[in-house]
């Protein structure tokens, strides 16, 4: 049923969320590996778009995943937008049987991509602090809350989609360190607090030019788990960008500094200390992943790669991290 063409699914939704079903027309969008995503041109003008969640993962590893996970996607964005209005794009409709959401367009003469951005050199320091702030609102105001947790009961989603590609596959790939990743992974996968986004990555973000504020997309690896994922895969990707582009290296890892610092702060002071430590023993296993996992980042060449193996492995080795000593250690 995954193959049935656009014009044929899509008139259904469309009258579901009260759009005009006819007249449309269709573009497909490129940027994803877990999805077909297209953008609806309605016969009156205004724009929508319409994801498919795939079963293979446009990766160059075979890597497959369940097409339930665009359901609890769907359930992500609608529980994030009423935590944090304006946080998720808007869900118009859903075809469960088929994983397909149709959701608000969001315009590129209104948005920035924020993986655009940093790539350019344009690190702006409020971003991350905003990111961070989105973040720890919705987890705060999902911790330890049995409703939400039993809205997603997403652990093999996690597995498949996450911990499996990321940390076990690397392990696989670093017996050296493969026991401390499989421990860090084992106590990622027990750890239930609250709703997880789980691909909390700048190609993920949007910025609102008009106010700042931060849109989070693709939330298909959606878990009621440890916060502490989502904080650590976003900061991976600022310690990334700082090996790739030794320019601004230092304004990146100051805003990984500030990015930690107000996540942290929206949780109760009971829980910060374990929850930091659990966000600096993954964040050197996901730096090593990112290079040696299933889904590499495309930007760093040889020669960076290289250099995130030897910093990420001598930290997976040490014991009872700080943050700050991770962030500092990539410096």
């Amino acid at each position: 049923m995954s193959e049935e063409s656009w014009d044929a699914v899509l008139p259904a939704m469309l009258r579901r969320a009260g759009l005009p079903d006819s007249g449309f027309t269709v573009t497909a969008l490129t940027g994803g590996v877990s999805s077909d995503i297209v953008r609806i041109t309605l016969a009156d003008g205004r724009l929508a778009c319409a994801k498919r969640a795939l079963k293979k993962l446009k990766v160059a590893s075979d890597w497959q995943a369940p097409l339930e996970r665009n359901h609890y996607e769907v359930a992500w964005l609608r529980r994030a937008a009423a935590i944090v209005p304006g946080a998720a794009p808007k869900v118009f409709a859903e075809d469960q049987q088929r994983g397909i959401a149709l959701l608000d367009y969001l315009p590129a003469e209104d948005f920035l991509l924020w993986k655009t951005e940093l790539l350019a050199g344009r690190a702006d320091p409020k971003v991350p602090v905003k990111v961070a702030d989105a973040l720890g609102r919705i987890h705060s105001a999902t911790l330890h809350d049995l409703a939400v947790a039993a809205e997603f009961p997403t652990d093999h989603l996690i597995d498949a989609l996450r911990l499996d590609p990321y940390l076990r596959f690397t392990a696989g790939r670093h017996p050296e360190v493969a026991d401390a990743i499989l421990g860090v992974l084992a106590k990622t996968a027990s750890t239930k607090l609250a709703l997880v986004h789980g691909d909390v990555s700048p190609k993920n973000i949007l910025v609102a030019k008009a106010d700042g504020h931060p849109v989070l997309l693709d939330a298909e690896c959606a878990w009621y788990g440890d916060p502490a994922f989502d904080a650590a895969f976003c900061l991976n990707h600022l310690l990334l960008k700082a090996v790739h582009m030794p320019a601004i290296s230092a304004q990146l890892l100051q805003q990984a500094n500030d990015f930690a610092g107000v996540w942290l702060a929206h949780f109760p002071a009971e829980l910060r200390t374990d929850l930091e430590a659990r966000t600096a023993a993954l964040l050197p296993c996901l730096f090593l992943a990112r290079v040696d996992g299933k889904s590499p980042v495309e930007y760093l060449n040889d020669a960076s790669r290289e250099r995130v193996r030897q910093l990420a492995i001598p930290l997976i080795q040490r014991p009872k991290l700080r943050l700050s000593e991770v962030i500092g250690a990539i410096g």
